[in-house]
């Protein structure tokens, strides 16, 4: 299954998505020797991408053409995370132009090791590019 977009950081890292449809998603990540910190489990920085996808693509499953972009995101991180990852994101109240989501990281014994709460709005896509391609310097929606 592909994410609908491409998503180039969303590539580099690895991210497969497992689920996109009715305001739910699940990413699987299988994080690399360069994405783990000091203590050797994943980065906090890998883990709240995973989020942020995970949050984004949940809201973005009820409406497939539309971009989004996240306006705020909070996270709580309870364990490291370990092994394999899988993400699940739910949307839990949107309106015409925003998504209310949250998302959680299970860890390789399907224990929660972080969680998520963000906002994101729908935006019309537009093009994207360098300024002299895109003379209305638009934002990238994922």
């Amino acid at each position: 299954m592909n994410f609908g977009v491409d998503i180039p950081f969303v590539h580099h890292l690895g991210f497969t998505l497992e689920r996109f449809e009715g305001g739910h998603s699940t990413i699987a990540f299988t994080p690399r020797p360069e994405h783990m910190n000091s203590f050797g489990v994943t980065h906090g920085g890998a883990c709240m991408t995973l989020l942020d996808v995970a949050m984004a693509v949940a809201a973005r499953s009820v409406v497939p053409e539309s971009g989004i972009v996240t306006i705020e995101m909070k996270t709580s991180f309870m364990r490291p995370a370990c092994g394999a990852l899988l993400a699940h994101g739910v949307l839990k109240h949107r309106t015409a132009t925003m998504a209310f989501v949250e998302a959680t990281i299970l860890d390789a014994d399907l224990q929660p090791c972080a969680h998520a709460t963000g906002t994101f709005k729908y935006v019309k896509r537009l093009p994207t590019g360098p300024r002299s391609v895109n003379p209305l310097n638009a934002i990238s929606t994922d």
